[in-house]
């Protein structure tokens, strides 16, 4: 959800940004995409439908959420060039690290939790468990791993949207904006590259041979 504000963000500020400077804008020119399709697959089976996602044991969806940040991680890397692209893949390091010392799942406290769901629902959730089909394990501060980088914070009161986040969550999203704002700057460089080479080739074929 935070990843999905920052894109729509950074999108709404790159368009401004092009139209006050007179840019042309596009969308930023992502290579091995099918990376991020292959990523979403076991997240997708896991965590977002309902018919799949009570089938599978935990400890395949556990193995699932690190193969996804692999790949994630592979496809950062394919495409450092662009802008924000290191900063984001700095956030999916970050999980991947909490979430590989922790067994797997991404910790988060009962503190944190019992923001999200009610005390009835949270005492029928036994720490160590999966928390409901997400990437959570609810586990005591004292007994998690790299703390400071789990799911610990939280929207201000008052959003309609309950979520907890963790630091690599906050800086995937600042890349990801980070990446859409700079996308009309690095069209306009590439745009400008192109323009050059034209000219060149343009006076080499006006330039005389003499024999």
């Amino acid at each position: 959800m935070i990843l999905l504000v920052a894109l729509v963000a950074g999108m709404a500020v790159s368009l401004v940004l092009a139209r006050i400077r007179k840019q042309a804008w596009g969308f930023p020119s992502l290579r091995f995409v099918w990376l991020v399709i292959i990523a979403f697959i076991p997240q997708l089976l896991t965590v977002y439908l309902p018919a799949t996602r009570r089938l599978i044991p935990d400890v395949w969806v556990s193995v699932g959420l690190l193969v996804s940040q692999i790949f994630l991680l592979i496809f950062c890397w394919l495409n450092r060039r662009l802008s924000g692209m290191w900063l984001l893949a700095l956030g999916l390091g970050l999980n991947f690290l909490v979430i590989a010392v922790n067994g797997g799942f991404m910790p988060i406290s009962p503190q944190t939790a019992g923001h999200l769901v009610s005390q009835s629902i949270l005492q029928t959730y036994p720490l160590g468990s999966r928390f409901g089909f997400g990437k959570d394990v609810l586990l005591l501060a004292e007994n998690t791993r790299l703390g400071w980088l789990s799911d610990r914070f939280l929207l201000p009161d008052g959003f309609p949207y309950r979520v907890a986040f963790s630091l690599g969550d906050i800086l995937v999203s600042l890349g990801a904006f980070w990446l859409m704002v700079s996308q009309g700057k690095q069209l306009r460089s590439l745009l400008e590259r192109k323009e050059k080479v034209d000219e060149q080739c343009k006076q080499k074929r006006s330039t005389p041979l003499y024999l």
